[in-house]
């Protein structure tokens, strides 16, 4: 499995962004997806996820109701829409596929494949 993801870029507060991880295969089916971000000085934290064969997202409680991920299965990419920007939002944005359970979906070490990461920096 290999992940590529791309969109980052920088911001102001209150701006827009798209973020995409194009993927190896047909994974969707297979692998629960999940964006993570870690800033400077922090650790890696779940943002969002997709578990395979549901289409029901779930969402870290800091960007409910702002961020929506999504997926294109025919183009086996991920997506991660970022509305209403804050500068806390500011960090690598990761993109990752693992067969994991509920209970662990947020947990970063259940995760074994991961993109490469993309810089979304937010200014005031």
């Amino acid at each position: 499995v290999q992940l590529q993801a791309s969109g980052g870029g920088l911001e102001h507060a209150g701006d827009s962004l798209r973020l995409s991880c194009a993927a190896s295969g047909r994974i969707f089916s297979t692998y629960t997806m999940a964006w993570f971000r870690q800033a400077p000085g922090k650790e890696r934290e779940f943002v969002a996820a997709l578990r395979r064969g549901n289409s029901n997202p779930f969402y870290a409680d800091s960007v409910k109701g702002r961020f929506t991920i999504s997926k294109d299965s025919a183009k086996s990419t991920l997506y991660l829409q970022l509305n209403s920007l804050k500068p806390e939002d500011t960090a690598v944005y990761y993109c990752a596929a693992g067969t994991n359970i509920l209970s662990t979906m947020r947990l970063s070490s259940s995760y074994a494949y991961w993109g490469q990461g993309t810089q979304v920096t937010v200014s005031s």
